[in-house]
């Protein structure tokens, strides 16, 4: 018997609660720049999970000077030739920065591996190797979170049909997901190794059930800020007094200037 699902979260109750956690990730952001923590969130998960989502959720009101987003393509013939984890690493955060990778170094155990995009030693070789990169990274002060965002076949296959019918969302299906349609029992298969292999004490992964969308999102958020232990450090308010008065100088008119046409439809 399946789980009993909660009511879809309203638009109304998800705007209010976002409000709030938005104020929360403000605070989250000044504490990383002032106490120079590098702070690195793995979302990975199913075609159509929400990775994106929540990911300009979280970025929407943060400055792209602290927080990063990092979606790679696929890798060059150079970067073919390199140690595997290399072209991830030359993005990890400096001090005073947090990185939200947009799929990471875990491509090599979950597309590459379903689809036959890398060998089987490869993929060996990964499973070997990544706790242990990730050791390093932990032991350098590095504080790394990972999410899986979790979604139904039923769902993803309602937002595949959704991406179809929908021209600007057109973009999002690709090749790759339509052929992973038929490949849902591998891709199962393969999260489990990898959560086998990769869920360990200092990086542990966390499940984001994602069918609903708001619900997702918030909740990921919350989580994200309960693992962090960050103070207010929001600078208080300036004091911007009046407006110095002008030497007189009034510039170019709009006029005289080549200004966009406006061409928006009228209110009626």
């Amino acid at each position: 018997m399946g789980k009993s699902r909660r009511p879809r979260l309203s638009r109304k109750t998800y705007e209010r609660e976002l409000e709030r956690l938005e104020v929360e990730l403000v605070k989250l952001q000044y504490w990383i720049r002032a106490e120079g923590r590098r702070v690195v969130v793995v979302f990975e998960g199913r075609d159509a999970a929400g990775k994106g989502g929540v990911i300009k959720t979280i970025t929407s009101r943060l400055n792209p000077r602290v927080v990063r987003v990092v979606a790679l393509t696929k890798p060059t013939e150079r970067e073919r030739g390199q140690w595997y984890f290399q072209r991830y690493v030359e993005q990890l955060p400096t001090a005073g920065e947090m990185v939200l990778f947009d799929r990471s170094w875990y491509n090599r155990a979950g597309v590459e591996r379903v689809m036959g995009f890398c060998t089987e030693a490869e993929y060996k070789a990964f499973l070997s190797a990544c706790p242990e990169f990730e050791h390093q990274l932990t032991n350098d002060g590095v504080t790394l979170i990972k999410y899986w965002m979790h979604v139904s076949d039923e769902v993803q296959e309602k937002r595949f049909q959704e991406r179809n019918d929908d021209g600007r969302k057109r973009w999002k299906l690709s090749g790759i997901d339509i052929e992973g349609r038929n490949r849902s029992e591998e891709y199962l298969r393969a999260r489990d190794e990898m959560l086998d292999h990769t869920d360990t004490s200092y990086a542990p992964w966390y499940v984001v059930d994602a069918d609903d969308k708001r619900r997702g999102r918030l909740n990921c958020i919350r989580h994200l800020l309960s693992l962090l232990p960050y103070e207010d450090l929001t600078p208080e308010p300036v004091e911007l007094g009046p407006r110095p008065a002008t030497g007189g100088y009034r510039g170019r008119g709009l006029e005289e200037l080549n200004v966009v046409p406006d061409r928006s439809p009228g209110d009626g």
